[in-house]
């Protein structure tokens, strides 16, 4: 597998509207909301990494996930189970721009895996 770069960070809050808020005042960051999907999206710049922040759930926990660009996402992921880790949530199409899925590495760090 080569190494990729980073592609997005995601960070899931048990309050999203206050996180948004807290990294708005933190960092400067422009977000447009998705109501839809409780999720918004971090408008990046040169100095800014793409990503959101979306409301904790029964299939995301809370927490900070940073995918990484791979050309393959299903077969990222089957070479991190076979190096001990474990798939969390598996792999899905996003509508008009790619694949992602997460898994937990062995210490169970969250891991996301994005495919163009």
């Amino acid at each position: 597998m080569d190494n990729k770069h980073p592609a997005w960070i995601d960070i899931t809050a048990h309050d999203a509207t206050a996180s948004r808020a807290f990294y708005t005042q933190l960092f400067g960051w422009r977000l447009q909301v998705i109501e839809a999907l409780n999720y918004a999206l971090i408008d990046p710049d040169d100095n800014t990494l793409p990503g959101g922040i979306g409301q904790q759930d029964e299939t995301h926990p809370a927490g900070v996930v940073t995918y990484f660009s791979v050309p393959d996402v299903d077969a990222s992921l089957a070479h991190a189970e076979q190096l001990g880790g474990k798939t969390a949530v598996p792999p899905w199409e996003v509508p008009g721009l790619g694949r992602m899925a997460v898994f937990l590495d062995p210490d169970g760090n969250r891991i996301g895996l994005w495919q163009d």
